[in-house]
């Protein structure tokens, strides 16, 4: 596991480098941070077999690589070692609708991740790599829960990516056609954003109805999935 110093800029490689709509492209590995950590799901994309697959998948970051959960017998994982792989991650924030449906878009943030991942078999690691899985999710529930037994870590794939390639783009603000020919056709323009919240718990209908909820979970209901929206 590595930690780089946040302040480091991301380094642009052939596969990196924002060809296209660069100006909402970001060398700030602080953004890389902010995304990853909005998250919990990911995009996977492999060859496997000749054929390309995207799988997603949960994930967790520790600032410096990125672990990628799955069953030993998942296709996608057990190939994954010694291969290229990228990964993708993206917040979409809202819809921005503009006076003609040319300039129609979407403000969200998004990165990618390109490497080989390792496959983790150090059985601290793997530990820490779940925690860190679980964490990025649920927040207090791998002290609050049952940790993996071996048998279960035995059947557990879990993928290390270095986060030392990688891209981010974000795309914020109104639509960009208020002071150009079509700001005269009289049709409303503007954002529509997007806000994911929780829902309320819904009880194991096994569980006893003693057991209440842990205050990590209880006090997420009715609260914003993502903890910023730039």
């Amino acid at each position: 596991m590595t930690t780089p110093a946040p302040d480091r800029p991301l380094s642009p490689t052939e596969r990196t480098r924002h060809r296209r709509l660069r100006e909402q492209g970001s060398p700030d590995r602080r953004e890389l941070d902010a995304v990853l950590a909005e998250g919990f799901v990911c995009h996977l994309g492999v060859t496997v077999d000749g054929t390309v697959m995207v799988v997603p998948t949960v994930y967790g970051s520790d600032g410096g690589t990125l672990y990628l959960h799955g069953s030993v017998a998942s296709r996608s994982l057990v190939a994954s070692p010694g291969a290229t792989v990228c990964v993708t991650v993206t917040h979409v924030d809202g819809l921005v609708l503009a006076r003609s449906v040319f300039e129609h878009g979407v403000n969200y943030r998004s990165a990618m991740i390109y490497g080989v991942p390792r496959l983790v078999t150090d059985e601290d690691e793997k530990l820490a790599g779940l925690r860190c899985l679980t964490e990025q999710s649920a927040p207090g529930q791998w002290d609050y829960a049952r940790r993996p037994s071996r048998k279960e870590l035995a059947a557990t794939a879990l993928l290390a990516l270095s986060l030392d390639e990688a891209s981010v783009k974000i795309r914020t603000g109104p639509p960009e056609d208020g002071e150009g020919p079509d700001a005269e056709l009289g049709v409303w323009a503007g954002v529509l954003p997007l806000h994911t919240t929780w829902g309320a718990l819904q009880p194991d209908p096994h569980l006893p109805s003693a057991i209440a909820a842990p205050p990590h979970l209880a006090g997420r209901a009715g609260t914003a999935t993502r903890r910023s929206v730039r």
